[in-house]
């Protein structure tokens, strides 16, 4: 405790002192940027403002603005610790917004004890934010200020510490039913503690479906009963008091379907969780330690499903799943509240998110744990990505239909939006797989028994991107899908050695293809038993529009028979790798990355002329810069002048294409040298396709750039082929599969129309 105590502190205390700063969102370099951000220049949005006041939306950061409010009453475990000391846990609370959501957050530590005065605080501020968070306020407090604050305010006001525990929990709660097959309006739940998360919990779990008769609350002075006397309830308890002989907390267990432990550590003991019914819920969310450990209810059952506030135990309740993505949404219809709709919205979201199969990445990021759905795997972690793409939608779409948003938005479009905002990749991304959608295509995995391909073959399907094909023992791919977990409906199984009529076929058309090569009739069925030769026969019979290889097999074992068999395109003589590489504003396309070692001029020629049509298949304008460690003959060198030389060949070739060079990289990526040093360029703007003079460079470019240069890699893409053939890294991760196979997609769209 003592080692994470100083690490505690020294976080906090080294340079730049807590954990938040003000950064400008704009240029502030000249005269002129300063000009346009202060005066003279933002009066104009000042007059716009003053005219119309919906225009601050358009003008300010108002619309992803946060105040985080706290008069430190009620903070994490620690009580009544006043503002100042509040300080590191609103900093905190601003992080998580910033981080899951890409909110930015004011924290604002009140020094008053009054709801009053902390309500007027709150009228005051309504102009600068777009929505405030309300927490840590203490118990009955935080009700009244958050009531009159809706009432008050056209702005949404959400009480984080009432308000995310229900969401997220009633998210478990939901599938946690479902697993033990109840019905909610028959089971019995039990509240320990009565504070703002467990009368907030109670009264979500009422609008989800529990009858409010069948919840007992309890206090520190026992069952909530309606023989209590009324100045001992408040009028938040009181909606909770019940006609029981029940006492304790241990009586009202007895039996019951759920208990939901908002109180303090080891409150409950082994004898009351054996006593409540068959198949019990148990969410023990006190923090730091629970009611109950799951290990103290395995000694006395093995048929219960836990959940805790805590990341070292299965099922954590952590308020982060909830209250970043709730205003996310929120505020990007610019809602006027969040209001009971919306935080079902949120919860449901949740609940069929943790149906969903889990992300390579999401493993990755808790030690390769394996996540399914079912009693350790209720709800998504707080580090799945996905999360912001199923709850702000769905938040949204509730604000709209409650009509508390001030704009209507297009949904579709919208979760292209929060894509960006997970990353110019994902963004990227996204719109090459809205494009695969628009028209399907069937893509050949050789590999099909592989664990990964299974599971981005499934979410291929998922994402209606295209329609897989899986080569391999049709019992050995469906045992694998079943320990996984994963669907494969939608997803089409071929198994070559059972497949007589197109052995035969594709034997046939293969010994003809290479007769001449040495090759016997024998020879050929064996050859097109094999997964990877089978696959370039579909991709080459028209059976399939692609085929995407690679994962476990070395480079050149997945190239060679796609040479053999489908081939370069008519006017090819040499393949090529190309990665596209993603920056924060830019996107980039690197070649050749993984094929040809020392090419000489024609072979650089025609690198930077395939290269050049893919990414016009793409939509992009391509602009080529032909790298060299030489500016236009500043270093007169054989290995410049191949340079030279390949940019007058692919001038004569195709007068059509933006291409310049010998250049140095900077030169092609900066136009301002161009500009200044080179003004006989003709290449305008920066040049988005790089075209290396050999596989060294090329290959150390793209993965500095992946590894430390920030940019995110997509590829190897194969430049060169009759027809779609994308060779993966080795190992490929799923979202790498998924990625490649939208390319793949999206490749054999555009050929078919080109």
């Amino acid at each position: 405790m003592t080692s994470l105590r100083q690490a505690a502190l020294d976080y906090h205390r080294q340079e730049p002192r807590g954990k938040i700063a003000v950064v400008p969102t704009k240029p502030a370099l000249t005269q002129r940027d300063l000009s346009l951000a202060y005066t003279p220049g933002v009066a104009e949005p000042c007059r716009e403002i003053a005219q119309d006041p919906e225009a601050v939306f358009r003008y300010t950061a108002r619309s992803n603005l946060v105040a985080v409010v706290t008069n430190g009453s009620a903070v994490l475990g620690l009580g009544d610790i006043g503002p100042l000391a509040s300080k590191p846990v609103m900093e905190g609370k601003a992080v998580l917004f910033k981080r899951f959501a890409d909110i930015d957050v004011f924290d604002l530590e009140v020094d008053t004890k009054d709801p009053d005065e902390l309500i007027r605080f709150c009228e005051l501020l309504e102009p600068t934010v777009g929505g405030i968070n309300l927490e840590d306020i203490a118990a009955p407090d935080c009700f009244y200020i958050e009531e009159e604050l809706k009432k008050r305010l056209d702005i949404p006001v959400f009480h984080d510490d009432q308000h995310g525990t229900a969401v997220i929990s009633g998210a478990a709660l939901l599938n946690a039913l479902e697993l033990v097959e109840k019905d909610i309006s028959d089971v019995r739940v039990v509240f320990s503690g009565a504070g703002a998360a467990s009368i907030a919990s109670a009264e979500h779990y009422v609008t989800l479906g529990v009858r409010r008769e069948n919840i007992l609350m309890t206090d520190s002075k026992g069952v909530i009963r309606a023989d209590r006397d009324p100045e001992e309830l408040n009028p938040y308890k009181r909606r909770f008091a019940r006609e029981t002989d029940r006492e304790t907390l241990e009586d009202a267990m007895e039996g019951a379907d759920v208990f939901v432990g908002l109180s303090v550590a080891g409150l409950v003991t082994g004898k009351m969780a054996r006593s409540m019914a068959d198949r019990p819920i148990i969410f023990a969310l006190a923090n730091p330690d629970p009611e109950i450990t799951p290990d103290e209810v395995a000694e006395v059952r093995d048929d219960a499903i836990m959940a805790t506030g805590r990341s070292d135990f299965p099922n954590q309740i952590n308020n982060v799943l909830g209250f970043p993505f709730l205003f996310r949404g929120a505020l990007d219809v610019r809602a006027r509240a969040i209001n009971e709709e919306m935080k079902m919205a949120a919860t449901r979201a949740l609940a069929d998110l943790a149906r969903q199969d889990v992300p390579e990445s999401v493993e990755r990021a808790y030690g390769d744990e394996r996540f399914r759905y079912g009693p350790e795997y209720l709800i998504p972690k707080p580090f799945d990505p996905r999360i912001m793409l199923w709850v702000a939608p769905a938040v949204a779409k509730a604000a709209m239909e409650t009509g508390v948003s001030r704009t209507e938005i297009d949904l579709e479009a919208y979760r292209d939006t929060l894509e960006g905002r997970l990353g110019r990749g994902r963004e990227v991304m996204r719109t090459m797989m809205n494009r695969a959608r628009r028209d399907p295509r069937r893509i050949v995995y050789p590999e099909g028994e592989n664990e990964r391909i299974i599971r981005a073959a499934a979410q291929v399907v998922e994402e209606r991107i295209a329609k897989p094909v899986l080569l391999g023992r049709r019992k050995r791919v469906e045992r694998a899908a079943a320990a996984l977990a994963i669907s494969l409906e939608g997803v089409e199984i071929i198994d070559p050695d059972d497949d007589e009529e197109r052995l035969d076929r594709y034997a046939a058309r293969y010994y003809e293809r290479r007769q001449r090569k040495g090759v016997s009739p024998g020879e050929a069925k064996q050859r097109v038993r094999q997964p990877a030769h089978f696959g370039c026969m579909m991709v080459a019979e028209e059976d399939a529009d692609g085929l995407l290889a690679g994962q476990d097999m070395n480079y050149p074992e997945t190239i060679r028979p796609a040479l053999e068999i489908i081939g370069t395109a008519r006017d090819v003589r040499h393949v090529a790798g190309l990665y596209m590489m993603v920056l924060p504003r830019e996107l980039l396309f690197f070649a050749d990355t993984t094929v040809n070692i020392d090419p000489d001029a024609e072979t650089l020629a025609e690198i930077a002329i395939m290269a050049g049509r893919f990414v016009r298949r793409l939509g992009i304008t391509p602009r080529v810069g032909m790298i060299s460690f030489s500016n236009f003959g500043t270093s007169r060198h054989p290995r410049s002048e191949r340079v030279r030389e390949a940019t007058e060949i692919v001038r004569t070739t195709d007068p059509t294409l933006e291409i310049d060079g010998e250049m140095q990289l900077d030169t092609a990526v900066v136009p301002e040298i161009r500009r200044k040093r080179f003004p006989f360029s003709t290449l305008e703007g920066r040049c988005n396709t790089l075209v290396f003079p050999d596989l060294d460079a090329a290959n150390a470019a793209f993965k500095l750039m992946d590894r430390l240069g920030g940019a995110e890699a997509f590829g190897p893409i194969l430049l060169g082929m009759t027809r779609p053939v994308h060779v993966l890294q080795r190992g490929s991760e799923v979202a790498d599969i998924v990625n490649l196979t939208a390319i793949a997609a999206v490749d054999a769209q555009e050929r078919s129309t080109g």
